[in-house]
């Protein structure tokens, strides 16, 4: 047999299927010593770091409700799920913590001002941000505070979570009001940096950890590209108007809507606009979810929209009955997202074709978080609803 030199196109095949085939197996391990049997993951705002609003795995287009879980206020935050529990914020002032598979409490834990903010779960410690100014880091298990950073105004976006490239703890990153992106120590809070805007920050940071950069916009019209490990700015692009929602970031791209009635795209690389789509004059503050050649947001004129990755055409778009604020989220072939008219809906990926939906009757702007062929959202009554197949 003739012997494989190391430096033969060969020799590099085999060597690639095996360092995927160990780093699959790795990533599996991780997963299976994370999570519970049975039940997966969704640990922050739009599930992944770089914001994209996709989930995997199976999704019924029909579903039933599961439970709900009744809240003192409106629900505008987003849920977060891990180890079978769900969290989530309310403008009742309780971080709340509930049983995936029953909608039993668990635990809550009280600030002192509402809760928009989506939690997200990192490392056995849930992180989230808070009116009354401050960023708290929980025990996820018990809800103990482990530390709280304090800021200069209130905290609306959720935070974001890089790795230390010098193999120390995990940063968190959050904006505030105050005009102020922090990068903070997740087991100290500590602050590694700050960087400053020009105004208020009210999405979240999305991160690109192959470009080592974060990318969000605020109310100073500009999307902010800093480098997560010092915090320096890296660009300065103009957003052509206020960004009130958070970005995702693709494969070197920023996708975004901004309250000039536009999306766009922006090559994060050269700083310059790829595409802009403008369909009406109404404002656009849905994060977007990205998946394929497609872009899909909720838009004030009442409808999602679809429109292509490439080119910023429309593909289609689906007329609800209020507005969109509700960031989508996309499942097998399907897109999952709330609206103002009070209904949550599942519309179909290729043609946004109604597949299925629910009236839960006040206000839906929260966003979804799909984990295991289920649906949660919460809404403007004060519940969280948990739905299933039937």
């Amino acid at each position: 047999m003739k012997r494989l030199n190391r430096f033969s196109p060969h020799f590099r095949y085999i060597s690639l299927i095996l360092t995927i085939f160990f780093s699959f197996s790795s990533f599996a391990a991780e997963t299976a010593k994370s999570n519970k049997p049975g039940i997966g993951r969704w640990h922050m705002f739009r599930g992944q770091q770089n914001l994209s609003g996709v989930a995997h795995g199976k999704l019924s287009a029909n579903l039933k409700l599961k439970w709900s879980y009744k809240t003192g206020q409106a629900i505008k935050s987003s849920p977060a799920i891990v180890d079978g529990r769900v969290f989530i914020g309310s403008y009742d002032e309780h971080l709340h913590a509930i049983d995936f598979k029953t909608g039993k409490e668990l635990w809550k834990f009280k600030t002192t001002g509402g809760i928009e903010s989506a939690p997200l779960v990192l490392n056995g410690q849930v992180y989230f941000g808070s009116e009354d100014g401050f960023l708290y880091a929980l025990d996820a298990a018990k809800g103990d505070l482990k530390w709280k950073f304090e800021t200069k105004d209130k905290i609306l976006g959720a935070p974001n979570w890089v790795k230390n490239p010098k193999g120390g703890a995990p940063a968190i990153l959050v904006g505030s009001y105050d005009y102020m992106l922090y990068s903070l120590d997740s087991v100290t809070g500590k602050t590694n940096w700050s960087y400053e805007t020009g105004n208020y920050i009210n999405g979240s940071p999305a991160v690109e950890p192959a470009l080592g950069v974060t990318a969000f916009g605020g109310c100073d019209a500009v999307l902010h590209v800093i480098n997560v490990a010092t915090g320096l700015e890296v660009k300065a692009i103009d957003a052509g108007a206020y960004v009130a929602g958070s970005a995702a970031l693709v494969d070197g791209r920023a996708y975004f809507g901004h309250y000039e009635n536009e999306y766009v795209c922006v090559d994060l690389e050269k700083g310059t606009n790829v595409w802009k789509y403008r369909d009406r004059d109404f404002a656009y503050f849905s994060s977007p979810a990205v998946i394929g050649n497609k872009v899909i947001f909720g838009g004030r004129d009442k409808r999602l929209h679809c429109v292509s990755r490439d080119k910023g055409e429309q593909v289609w778009a689906f007329a609800t009955r209020g507005k969109v604020d509700s960031s989508p989220v996309v499942c097998d072939g399907k897109v999952v997202v709330g609206s103002e008219d009070g209904r949550v809906y599942i519309v179909s990926l290729d043609k946004g074709e109604e597949l299925w939906n629910y009236e839960i009757g006040e206000m839906v702007t929260s966003s979804p978080a799909v984990v295991d062929g289920h649906v949660l959202i919460g809404a403007d009554d004060g519940k969280l609803y948990c739905f299933g197949p039937k």
